[in-house]
């Protein structure tokens, strides 16, 4: 099959509209589930509304943007190899379409977790959601790493120092969540609240 020269550029602009689209869905996708899943301990009227609202909201953000970004994602990558056959053998794009494999296992994740809380069977708590939430972040940097070096990847202090800051990131926002909700039930019990 012959395409025209310029569809490789093509290919690799919808491609990268493609990630940008299925990312931000990922990343807003499982902070929709912390928030339904956090909506149990509401006033059973308002917890049915809430409820009602986040299944509504994951199931629009997975349907309408997160599955429709994969899709342009990974079809323009199959473009990108077709025009490119030779990064099938390059050691980069071998351990790249396998981050990418983790990703679409976490995607269809996400609709096993979507289905079990629309029937009220989720067993993860805001934690583990939370921690779940930071892994797509990870996968990003590294396939990032991964397109930038090519077969140069870094091993040095430099990309030790880079896997840290993301794994401080994703530390410091485990952190502050749990610091918010001390907070918060330090206000529930303070005395001003029981008299």
């Amino acid at each position: 099959m012959t395409f025209p020269p310029e569809a490789y550029l093509w290919f690799k602009t919808l491609h990268i509209v493609g990630v940008v689209v299925w990312f931000a869905g990922l990343f807003y996708l499982v902070r929709l589930f912390i928030y339904h899943v956090e909506a149990a301990d509401l006033e059973p009227t308002v917890k049915k509304a809430f409820e009602e609202q986040y299944t509504l909201m994951e199931r629009r953000l997975a349907n309408i943007i997160t599955t429709p970004g994969m899709i342009l994602a990974v079809s323009m990558a199959v473009g990108l190899l077709i025009t490119q056959p030779s990064w099938l053998n390059q050691a980069w794009m071998q351990a790249k379409i396998a981050l990418v494999a983790g990703l679409i296992a976490y995607h269809i994740f996400c609709y096993r977790l979507m289905g079990q809380l629309n029937r009220g069977e989720c067993s993860w708590s805001g934690r583990q959601l939370r921690a779940l939430n930071e892994l797509p972040t990870l996968f990003l940097v590294l396939v990032v790493m991964l397109v930038v070096f090519k077969n140069q990847f870094p091993t040095g202090a430099a990309t030790w120092l880079i896997v840290g800051l993301v794994l401080f990131m994703a530390a410091s926002i485990q952190f502050y969540a749990r610091w918010r909700r001390l907070r918060l039930s330090r206000q529930l019990e303070s005395p001003l609240n029981n008299g």
